[in-house]
């Protein structure tokens, strides 16, 4: 199917339809970061907070010079916590370093867990070691899902000191928590991951077994290549 001309997803972008303005967005899908982001713009604030969602998402993944000062803005001055975590969960599909000081900050001083959550994914997808101190701080969340973020993001950004920390979660009550460290552990090779990985490999819940077998497989590859 042809592609949309931009001065059609440009009017459609200002329709009073709001599946129209949706439509409109997701034909932005192809198009060039220099082009979509003055479009994407157009509905950044739009009435709808499911459109106005989607756009920050886009702009996540539409680096351009103005998508990281665009997306810190929404994260630290927007009063919708569903819109301030749409734009930490952005920031981390962005990939721009300088995301870490403001991830960071919305860390440790949003009011909602959502954005601390959303904050703490970003983070690892970063890959910064920097976030070390508050992912190893936010295991001690009284949010489960803050927990998962924590562990993930600790194998994302491939803190090898932390295994210590994360592996008293192998006997979690919540078999998620024990997915995403066994997920974790994968990234952490160290001869405590591989014990506690079959260990988990012999959890009673199916995804916890496949993902300890999955990053065992890992572990044995990168042994195998160094």
């Amino acid at each position: 199917m042809a592609a949309l001309p931009l001065e059609e997803i440009s009017a459609q972008l200002e329709s009073p339809n709001l599946r129209d303005r949706m439509v409109a967005l997701a034909n932005l899908r192809d198009v060039s970061p220099e082009d979509a982001v003055p479009l994407i713009k157009k509905v950044l604030d739009d009435e709808s907070l499911q459109l106005r969602s989607m756009a920050i998402f886009a702009l996540g993944i539409k680096p351009t010079a103005e998508s990281y000062p665009i997306l810190m803005r929404i994260l630290e001055t927007d009063p919708d916590y569903g819109i301030r975590a749409d734009a930490a969960g952005a920031l981390g599909y962005l990939g721009d370093a300088r995301a870490f000081e403001v991830l960071a900050r919305a860390f440790y001083e949003d009011t909602d867990w959502l954005v601390r959550f959303s904050a703490a994914v970003s983070l690892g997808n970063l890959k910064d070691p920097r976030a070390r101190e508050i992912l190893i701080q936010a295991l001690d969340s009284q949010e489960i899902v803050l927990q998962q973020a924590a562990i993930s993001a600790l194998g994302e950004i491939e803190d090898i000191e932390s295994v210590d920390s994360i592996l008293r979660f192998a006997q979690s009550d919540d078999w998620l928590v024990r997915q995403r460290l066994a997920e974790a552990l994968g990234h952490l090779p160290t001869p405590k991951s591989v014990s506690a990985l079959k260990y988990l490999e012999k959890d009673v819940h199916p995804n916890v077994a496949e993902a300890a077998t999955i990053s065992l497989k890992r572990l044995e590859e990168k042994s195998d290549r160094a």
